[in-house]
């Protein structure tokens, strides 16, 4: 994709739960249902960080969260808020953030058919991460993780026609010849279904509280290489995403292929990675980075139509002529 400048989106990240399914060796955010430190964010929370966004600007609510827990302590919580399927939670909260005049964007594991399809009724886009095709023991303990599921749910978003992101995550005991694959695989699908919009190539961070935390994550030059590889095998109309807050050498990446940095958030921190701070805009253009903003959907699919029909005023008012935001 050849442009002159490095897109981002100004959003808000709403953590919906921190309980998830999924126990990876390398995750510092998932608790178990029923710890001490295990929650599911509050509505009226939600609502008051997603208001306070809106008055600051952003247009993507992001909400992030792991698979669903089956834990009876799990759907004990989430009934306290008068619900028992956290789908329906969810579909709320996004009709809250479009109440606001913001664009959802979620990003919440593998969902059934008709859950990825009610959820697709108030998302601009969503997401996934593949992470990796290969099964590797970090995901011993996370049976959603497993490539072929995550493969089958990606191909359902495509049937649905939603704009998605996805993503490898480097340095998880993966080969390079497993990176290549997965970087296929992704190609594969969105030669069949043409909604791949964004693969975000996001280098391992280890968190010293995680069975994972004393393996060295990817060195610069491995990155430089993945991404290098990633804009030789994606199709050129698929995005590279390098997160900006999981490294300081954004700038090499940037020229080795990337060329999108994802979510911006004045407001909140990045949960997963809180470690890590989000740069500020300024600090950004002080690298001399142009910087051009653009919706949770990426400019092809405004053009294209591929949002829901309530999405469609805030899209209008938002996105100018070339999709990116006015």
């Amino acid at each position: 994709m050849s442009k002159d400048f490095v897109t981002y989106s100004k959003n808000v990240f709403i953590p919906v739960t921190n309980m998830c399914r999924n126990n990876c060796g390398y995750c510092g955010f998932r608790r178990d249902a029923g710890s001490k430190d295990a929650f599911i964010i509050r509505p009226e929370v939600a609502h008051d960080t997603l208001k306070k966004a809106a008055g600051l600007g952003c247009l993507e609510a992001l909400f992030t969260y792991g698979d669903a827990p089956s834990d009876p302590l799990f759907f004990k919580e989430l009934g306290k808020y008068g619900y028992m399927d956290l789908t329906d939670y969810v579909y709320d909260l996004c009709l809250d953030a479009i109440g606001l005049g913001m664009l959802p964007h979620t990003n919440g594991g593998v969902l059934p058919f008709a859950e990825l399809e009610k959820l697709r009724g108030v998302n601009a886009s969503m997401g996934l991460m593949l992470e990796t095709t290969a099964e590797l023991p970090a995901h011993r303990l996370s049976p959603l993780k497993r490539p072929s599921v995550r493969l089958e749910f990606m191909e359902r978003a495509g049937k649905l026609k939603i704009p998605f992101t996805t993503g490898i995550l480097v340095g998880i005991g993966e080969t390079w010849d497993d990176r290549r694959e997965s970087l296929e695989a992704i190609r594969d699908l969105h030669k069949k279904y043409d909604h791949i919009q964004e693969v975000i190539v996001q280098n391992f961070v280890p968190k010293p509280e995680t069975r994972m935390g004393s393996t060295e994550p990817p060195g610069v030059e491995d990155m430089i290489r993945v991404l290098r590889m990633a804009r030789e095998i994606l199709p050129a109309d698929i995005e590279l995403q390098a997160p900006p807050n999981l490294t300081s050498h954004l700038p090499e990446f940037l020229r080795a292929g990337a060329g999108d940095i994802g979510g911006i958030s004045p407001v909140t921190e990045d949960y997963i990675n809180p470690e890590c701070r989000w740069p500020t805009l300024d600090e950004l253009g002080a690298m001399g980075l142009k910087l051009r903003e653009r919706l949770p959907l990426y400019p092809k699919y405004v053009k294209k139509g591929w949002y829901p029909e309530r999405l469609e005023s805030i899209i209008r008012r938002h996105a100018d002529g070339d999709g990116y935001c006015v």
